[in-house]
């Protein structure tokens, strides 16, 4: 497992949740200005300086329970809402999205491109804050500080701790399955087509050579495919050319998408049955970790000349209670709701975090909201 993962799966989810609420924001017609602050005030929170520090410290990855946590508060760090069964449908988008660009990578360091992909149409959601674009800008060059000078092997190491995580998802989504890019089982089609990883060859040919090094015989072999080689290697810098699609918006064009739940097959055990018996060692240190997450984390309050709304990313509300009434319980991750404060007297350190970060009236310009999410990484 590769410790240098977690910031890579943060801020790429982190990218398909703004991809997201910013259609159905669009689809449901909310002024403007409610929907800019939207997308400032969660863009701000995710790339706040001290947060992301703590996120770069090499670090095993979140269990998938702790890391739904962080976008359920991550979600409503605005003045929007979300109700249990549209912010399920939200993560389940979000992790399939990525698990699929995962999965196409040509090869394991264009993950990072993928990354920069997202962190591109980011800063044109907020390109009218300029202090937030200054967040995204840093966190890019510290992207391009930890993982521009990694080998091959360690992004291939990174690659795999991350299908690792997301293995047991096999969420259908209908703008995939309409693409023809995923079974009705839930699980992808990789293609034996398009471009080959940057510096390889077309395959097809087979060289020979003898122990002088020098090539003695070629042989041409049908490899059913249709390959082509790459143009480009891509941009790693600030500004430029990534090279490739996957990690842009798909929901760019307004268009309902529709996620369900693919049972699994029936000759084969669930591999998400019911907690085991067995207990974490890690549990206790990943409750105190979002105890501490919970103590500081920012809510928007909706009262006062800004009241909030409700997003809803389903048609209807019934079709949204009827989905949050018959998810399967191995895929609800039922967020833990941690009252901090009754913890103070045991723990005078969450204490004393908890009244840095006490939620006063906010300033009309304010980029450390992400503060709040920094406490989370204490405990890891």
């Amino acid at each position: 497992m590769s410790v240098r993962t977690l910031p890579l799966l943060f801020l790429n989810l982190g990218g398909e949740m703004l991809y997201i609420l910013d259609q159905r924001l669009r689809a449901q017609n909310i002024p403007a200005d409610k929907a800019r602050k939207v997308m400032n005030d969660i863009t701000s929170t995710m790339f706040n300086k001290k947060f992301l520090g703590e996120l770069f410290k090499p670090q095993e990855l979140y269990s998938k329970k702790a890391l739904r946590t962080v976008y359920d508060r991550l979600a409503h760090a605005s003045i929007m809402r979300l109700n249990q069964g549209s912010m399920d449908k939200l993560y389940d988008l979000m992790t399939m999205a990525f698990k699929y660009q995962v999965l196409l990578c040509p090869r394991p360091k264009d993950v990072l491109l993928v990354t920069f992909n997202h962190l591109d149409a980011i800063k044109d959601f907020i390109r009218d804050s300029p202090l937030i674009v200054k967040q995204v800008d840093e966190t890019f060059q510290k992207l391009i500080e930890v993982y521009g000078c990694l080998s091959a092997g360690e992004f291939q190491l990174i690659r795999q701790t991350l299908l690792i995580f997301f293995q047991d998802m096999h969420i259908r989504v209908s703008i995939f399955l309409k693409d023809k890019v995923q079974n009705s089982n839930g699980r992808f089609v990789l293609p034996t087509s398009g471009p080959v990883p940057w510096g390889t060859d077309v395959p097809g040919l087979i060289r020979m050579f003898n122990n002088k090094g020098e090539e003695v015989k070629r042989v041409e072999f049908k490899y059913g495919g249709n390959y082509v080689s790459a143009k480009s290697e891509g941009s790693f810098d600030l500004y430029g050319d990534r090279g490739l699609t996957l990690g842009t918006n798909m929901y760019s064009m307004s268009q309902p998408v529709e996620t369900h739940v693919s049972e699994a097959p029936k000759n084969l055990p669930l591999n998400t049955s019911k907690a085991s018996p067995a207990p974490n060692p890690l549990a206790k240190e990943e409750l105190n970790f979002l105890a501490r997450l919970m103590g500081g984390m920012e809510i928007k309050k909706t009262s006062g000349p800004e009241p909030g709304f409700r997003l809803n990313l389903f048609t209807t509300d019934e079709e949204e209670e009827h989905a949050a009434l018959t998810r399967p319980e191995e895929l609800s991750y039922q967020v833990i709701n941690i009252q901090a404060a009754q913890d103070q007297q045991r723990n005078e350190e969450l204490s004393r975090i908890m009244g840095e970060f006490e939620v006063h009236d906010q300033p009309p310009q304010n980029t450390s909201k992400g503060d709040d999410l920094l406490a989370m990484m204490d405990e890891l």
